[in-house]
C-alpha cells in the first residue's frame, strides 16, 4: 500500500548544534510557505541572492523569485552551468563578484536553490564571503534532500580533489519542496535513493525494511510515501550530525560507500552520478565486510538486491581504469588520516563501524569484486 499510516502533511525537524536549536528542516508540498518561514527568521527589507544552476533555473527560479521579491529590498539571482565540474573555486569567485557588485553585506542572505552541487557551493560561498553571511538551503533533488543539505558540510572541488576545500557552516533553514522530485530525470532520482538507502544500512535496518516494502510507491513517487521516507532519512542524519557536528567520530559513518565511490566518480570524469558511485562503493564495502567475517553472504546479496531494485549499479562494467587506478585515487580522498584511510564497514545490516586497519589488498579485493574479477 502506498500510504503509510500516521502521516501528517508538512513536517518540521529541528536540528541542534552543541545542544542548542540551530535550524529547522521543513518538508512541504510546494514553495508557498517559503516567504513565511524566512520572515519568521527575521528576513525582510534586506537583500537576497538566489543561487541556482542552469537546469533548475528553467523549472523553479522564476517561481521562487516571484515569491521572495516582495519581501526583500533586492532579490537577485546567480546562475551557473550545471554539473559537478563547475563546483569549484572559479564559480565561487564569480558568485563573490556578483555579491560585491550588488552591495551584499553580512545582514543579507544567500538561497541555494538546487541539488547537492548548488547547496555545497552556496554554503561555502556563504561561509567565506565577508567571513560569513547567512544562507538557506532549498534542495530540489532527492540526494540533496536526504543528505547534502543537512548538517552544514559545505565545499567545492579543487583540481582532482573532491570537496577538498570547504567549511562546516550551518544554514538558517532547510526548506524542502518534495514535489520538485517530479521533475527529476529517472536516472537522477534513482541516484538520490543511494543516500537514503545508505542511512538504513549504517544505522537502522527497520528503515531499510520500510524502503524495501515501499519500493514501488517510491519509484512512482507517491507523495505521502516520499514525504515519510525523506522525513525518516532526515531524522537519522539529524541524530548523527547532532552528536558529531564536525566529523570527529560517528559522523564519518555517513561516508559508507564514499571512499571507493568518490574515486570511481572522479575517474569517470563525473559521467557516473554521485549516487551511482556510492552504490558501487557500498557493494564493495559490503564485500570487504563479508571477507572480514562481519556480514553473511545472504546479507551481501540483500544489500545488492535493494540497491539494484532502485536502478542503482552493483557492478562496474567496461570501466576504462584498472582496480589499481581506483585504489590510487582513494589515496587522494580527504578522509585520509595519518596516511591511513578511514573506511566504513558493516558489522551487520543496520550497524556500521569505522576502521583504519584495512590494507591495500583489502581495498583492491573489494574493487575487483564490483569489477567482476571476483565471483
Amino acid at each position: 500500500m502506498a500510504y503509510i499510516s500516521g502521516i501528517i502533511m508538512g513536517k518540521t525537524i529541528t536540528v541542534s548544534y552543541h545542544k542548542t536549536p540551530c535550524y529547522n528542516i521543513e518538508l512541504q508540498k510546494d514553495f508557498r510557505l517559503l516567504p513565511e518561514k524566512l520572515k519568521e527568521l527575521g528576513y525582510g527589507k534586506n537583500r537576497a541572492c538566489i543561487v541556482t544552476e542552469t537546469v533548475v533555473e528553467k523549472f523553479y527560479l522564476e517561481e521562487v523569485k516571484s515569491l521572495l521579491s516582495p519581501m526583500f529590498a533586492l532579490c537577485t539571482s546567480f546562475v551557473f552551468e550545471e554539473g559537478e565540474s563547475n563546483k569549484n573555486t572559479d564559480t565561487v569567485g564569480k558568485l563573490y563578484n556578483h555579491l560585491i557588485q550588488n552591495s551584499f553585506d553580512r545582514k543579507d542572505v544567500l538561497i541555494a536553490l538546487g541539488g547537492g552541487v548548488t547547496g555545497d557551493l552556496t554554503g561555502f560561498a556563504a561561509a567565506t564571503y565577508l567571513r560569513g553571511i547567512d544562507f538557506v538551503q532549498v534542495p530540489t533533488s532527492l540526494l540533496a534532500q536526504t543528505d547534502s543539505s543537512i548538517g552544514g558540510k559545505t565545499g567545492v572541488d579543487f583540481l582532482q580533489y573532491k570537496n577538498m576545500v570547504g567549511a562546516f557552516y550551518m544554514p538558517k533553514l532547510v526548506y524542502m519542496n518534495i514535489s520538485t522530485l517530479k521533475t527529476l530525470p529517472k536516472r537522477q532520482f534513482s541516484s538520490g535513493t543511494a543516500e537514503l538507502i545508505k542511512h538504513g544500512f549504517i544505522k537502522d535496518n527497520s528503515y531499510t525494511n520500510l524502503i524495501r516494502s515501499h519500493r514501488e510507491a517510491m519509484i512512482s513517487q507517491n507523495y505521502e510515501t516520499m514525504e515519510e521516507i525523506i522525513y525518516r532519512s532526515c531524522l537519522i542524519k539529524r541524530d548523527v550530525v547532532e552528536r558529531d557536528p564536525k566529523e570527529q567520530g560517528e559522523r564519518a559513518l555517513l561516508n559508507f560507500g564514499h571512499t571507493i565511490g568518490h574515486a570511481i566518480e572522479k575517474l569517470s570524469d563525473f559521467t557516473l552520478y554521485h549516487g551511482e558511485c556510492v552504490s558501487l562503493g557500498m557493494v564493495s564495502a559490503g564485500y570487504i565486510s563479508l571477507q572480514k567475517g562481519n556480514i553473511t553472504q545472504e546479507q551481501l546479496e540483500e544489500l545488492k538486491h535493494i540497491l539494484s531494485g532502485f536502478g542503482l549499479p552493483i557492478t562496474l562494467e567496461n570501466f576504462p581504469h584498472s582496480p589499481e587506478d581506483i585504489l590510487a585515487t582513494t589515496k587522494l580522498d580527504k578522509k585520509m588520516e595519518s596516511g591511513k584511510i578511514k573506511f566504513v564497514l558493516l558489522k551487520t545490516l543496520g550497524d556500521a563501524y569505522i576502521t583504519k586497519e584495512l590494507e591495500d589488498s583489502d581495498l583492491l579485493e573489494g574493487i575487483r569484486y564490483i569489477m567482476g574479477a571476483i565471483v
